[in-house]
């Protein structure tokens, strides 16, 4: 029987969609051998783009599961991974700790139980009178803030990490096809992956990394596979009050549901996951700004610098995310719906597992 080394030189493995599922799939791929070739038309407009970076791990309250699981497995990579990618840029990093806050008093009494079953000295409660809340209670002219901080999560900036992974794939000399594939078949043990300009590429494997497209290129009802749409939006805010210095705020919280990641002193990001949109509508700075009762006015009056949005993909009728092998040679990794970049790392590891045994 051959090696996997001897294997893999002569495997080429096309993995069709290029976000951050994609790319750490390529990069772990790369890493034992594989020949790789990355198809997407337009990396610049997939669901990545968008992501705030946001690494909510430890706190993530489900602690069984699939889910946790792939948390638990993830937050033992990532400090490996940012390792190994600092080659390619060593200011990538995981800012710590990570803020989640609400104003609804169950959900804090929630958060309170939960802190006290699990006894994790890195999950700590915030009371309304928290140094780390006041600031924030100051900032935004409330008083009723409360929540919990994880000291081992975090965030990792999403465009930094695309780019670094861009520079890795470039050392590697990895094929990046811009591409549409409009069809995929398996042929004499080999599968063809079609374009919209009818050009064949042929590979051994095929791995689906490309959110709600990969189900037209699957038969979907009889894989019993269901994609929905979900919409990721944020903002970049100018606010103009000296009144108020955004650095002295966390690097990075939530509240009620809102991404809140201040960049300088008059100038911060917002952003959210909306279940129950596709699009952006008109009033984005309204729909990403009402978090409270009452908005400060210095909030009431910034203007929008920037603003940007991805479409992601949640699997309807079963856990996110989707990954299955479908049949040999093809594999779905796709609907990771919020948790894209938290859980890459063990996507990519368990894709390598399942390729493993492929050839064995």
């Amino acid at each position: 029987m051959k090696s996997l080394k001897e294997n893999s030189q002569k495997t080429h493995i096309v993995i069709i969609g290029s976000g951050i599922i994609g790319k750490f799939n390529a990069l772990e791929l790369s890493e034992l051998g594989f020949q790789i070739t990355i198809i997407d038309p337009n990396q610049l407009q997939n669901s990545s783009n968008a992501a705030l970076g946001l690494l909510m791990g430890n706190m993530y309250q489900r602690r069984r599961g699939r889910s946790w699981d792939l948390r638990k497995q993830s937050i033992e990579l990532w400090p490996q991974w940012i390792r190994f990618l600092q080659k390619f840029n060593y200011e990538l990093n995981i800012e710590k700790p990570l803020i989640q806050l609400t104003t609804n008093e169950e959900k804090f009494k929630k958060l309170e139980k939960f802190i006290s079953e699990i006894n994790d000295q890195n999950l700590r409660i915030l009371e309304k009178d928290s140094i780390f809340i006041n600031n924030i209670n100051k900032a935004f002219q409330t008083k009723n803030i409360k929540g919990m901080i994880s000291l081992k999560d975090g965030r990792i900036n999403a465009l930094s990490l695309l780019q670094t992974l861009d520079k890795y794939l470039k050392h590697k000399k990895i094929n990046h096809l811009k591409e549409e594939i409009i069809k995929i078949k398996k042929s004499n043990n080999q599968w063809i992956s079609t374009t919209r300009n009818n050009e064949n590429i042929k590979s051994d494997m095929v791995i689906l990394c490309n959110s709600l497209k990969a189900i037209d290129l699957i038969d979907s009802l009889s894989h019993n596979i269901k994609l929905k749409p979900i919409l990721g939006q944020a903002m970049e805010i100018d606010i103009n009050d000296a009144e108020v210095d955004l650095l002295s705020l966390p690097r990075q919280f939530n509240i009620n549901g809102k991404n809140i990641i201040p960049k300088s002193k008059n100038k911060l990001i917002i952003g959210s996951t909306d279940e129950y949109s596709t699009e952006p509508k008109e009033n984005t700075f309204e729909k990403l700004t009402n978090f409270l009762d009452k908005k400060p006015n210095w909030l009431m009056k910034g203007k929008i610098s920037k603003k940007w949005y991805g479409i992601r993909s949640r699997p309807d009728g079963e856990a996110s995310p989707i990954m299955k092998n479908l049949e040999d040679g093809l594999i779905i990794c796709t609907g990771f719906y919020k948790n894209g970049i938290l859980l890459a790392p063990a996507c990519s590891k368990w894709v390598a597992n399942e390729i493993r045994n492929y050839f064995y």
